[in-house]
């Protein structure tokens, strides 16, 4: 990042004037009444004649033509003094552009050890802190394991047996499912064991989760009733730890994180010079609902031939789409149906409780699990969303998710955000939509129904699509029975005369 010679642009085109080059640094920048855009400002000599407007100046190659070369500094990075080679041409974009700086961030639930590995022990953290932690962790005994342990008690002045205790711990507990190496990046997978089993984990100072229900018995309305027969659990977070950290960010066109180019943009490591062991980082406290689905039925219903059809459509945008890597990121490799429809789900239950629990919608965050796996892979499917808060503030711990997630409050949010997911003030441009936002990722899905501020998506408002939620036409929407069932008793109360 650096600003534009200013004098090099000035002096690159004659119009009209001499293209005599001098050395002289005074400019002057005018703006035209006769013009609007960047056409209607100029670059001038202050010496000389020679000038030039600013048209044309954000075309891929313009800067290189005039003989701009990247500059390869760092001025973010306090401690880098001196350029890097950089061979890549220069691109001019407006400060105010939203296309100045894609954040590249993760973030991760707090999940206490089990009971026998207490997260107080500083001994404990201290050897699975260090840097040699994950080496001996995955090592398959010999030689080099035996190195690494004396190596880990030598620097935390541990006895050997005590590094072996920990790391034999390890395996027995807090790895309930052997998950695959090449998974240990999905946090989602450990997330969702522990909210789908809350009684596997230990609850401590910063995760406390408890199982509760619907509150819906034999003798509740029929709406209700099917509400309780899609969901196979609901657990409230009375308190939550979220660790957001950036890894690194781009320009231009939005990188997904691997370091490598995609489609013109450059991933930039916070880290330049690859030395630090840790990213910048920021925690926050809160709590949360988390519903899941029952899986027997989403499975079924992903089965549908015109439920498979539609979300494939969807997927070929997404395939299509600069935002493919990013996003498959949290889909998996293949976009399921399910994923569409919990992710809205997770859209419009957001918004209702932003009326029902006093939180402002921008307060409040999504965690969608309804990840694909590669096939081969024996790995637990997931179908399920995580509402919460999470805020450096006082806001995040009100009490207000937690309330409205107990019996009977959840099940009248739920039915009255289903009610709401119907009714659209854009309908019938929102509901037969087949194609809106960026690369056409939406369908019927817009601002006046379910999109949500920037910071409550974990996807950029991507992937969202009312009708695999409630129905529309041939395509059943995985709650329309309740929705039926919610109208048709509604009819029924209202007095015909």
């Amino acid at each position: 990042m650096a600003d534009i010679d200013w004098h090099r642009w000035a002096h690159s085109r004659s119009e009209g004037h001499s293209q005599r080059q001098c050395q002289a640094q005074r400019l002057r920048f005018l703006a035209s009444p006769d013009s609007s855009g960047l056409e209607a400002l100029r670059v001038v000599c202050a010496i000389c004649p020679a000038g030039r407007s600013l048209a044309g100046i954000s075309q891929k190659n313009i800067l290189a033509q005039t003989g701009l070369s990247c500059p390869g500094t760092h001025p973010w990075d306090s401690e880098s003094d001196e350029a890097d080679p950089c061979e890549e041409k220069p691109r001019a974009v407006q400060r105010g552009a939203s296309n100045v700086y894609f954040p590249i961030t993760h973030s991760a639930i707090d999940i206490p050890a089990p009971e026998g590995l207490s997260e107080d022990d500083e001994t404990v953290q201290k050897i699975v802190n260090n840097p040699l932690w994950p080496h001996f962790k995955d090592a398959d005994g010999g030689p080099v394991s035996d190195n690494l342990k004396a190596a880990i008690a030598l620097q935390c002045d541990v006895p050997e047996a005590f590094v072996e205790a920990v790391r034999r711990r390890h395996f027995d507990e807090v790895t309930t499912v052997s998950y695959p190496t090449d998974f240990d990046h999905d946090l989602s997978i450990a997330e969702w064991a522990a909210f789908s089993e809350p009684e596997s984990v230990t609850n401590s100072k910063t995760f406390f989760v408890r199982r509760v229900d619907l509150g819906i018995g034999p003798d509740d309305p029929e709406s209700l009733r099917k509400l309780r027969a899609g969901f196979s659990a609901v657990v409230v977070a009375d308190r939550v730890r979220e660790v957001r950290a950036l890894e690194g960010f781009s320009r231009y066109e939005p990188v997904s994180g691997d370091g490598e180019e995609e489609q013109g943009g450059r991933f930039v490591s916070v880290n330049t010079h690859r030395r630090a062991s840790w990213l910048p980082a920021v925690e926050t406290y809160g709590e949360g609902i988390f519903i899941a689905v029952d899986e027997e039925r989403v499975s079924a219903w992903e089965q549908l031939p015109s439920v498979r059809d539609w979300t494939r459509n969807i997927e070929t945008n997404l395939g299509a789409s600069f935002k493919a890597d990013r996003l498959r990121g949290k889909s998996g490799p293949i976009l399921l149906p399910r994923f569409v429809m919990l992710h809205t789900l997770a859209h419009h239950f957001i918004r209702q409780l932003s009326y029902d629990s006093g939180y402002n919608a921008a307060s409040l965050r999504e965690r969608v699990y309804a990840r694909s796996h590669a096939p081969g892979l024996d790995l637990a499917p997931q179908a399920g969303v995580f509402i919460y808060t999470a805020a450096g503030d006082a806001e995040g711990t009100l009490g207000g998710l937690v309330r409205q997630g107990q019996p009977p409050n959840l099940a009248e949010t739920l039915i009255r955000l289903l009610e709401s997911a119907q009714w659209c003030s854009q309908d019938p441009l929102c509901a037969d939509s087949t194609g809106r936002s960026l690369a056409n990722l939406n369908r019927a899905a817009c601002h006046a129904c379910t999109l949500l501020p920037e910071t409550c998506c974990e996807i950029d408002n991507s992937l969202l699509d009312r009708t695999l939620l409630i129905g529309e036409g041939d395509v059943p929407g995985f709650f329309r029975d309740v929705l039926q069932a919610a109208l048709e008793e509604s009819a029924g109360a209202v007095d015909p005369s």
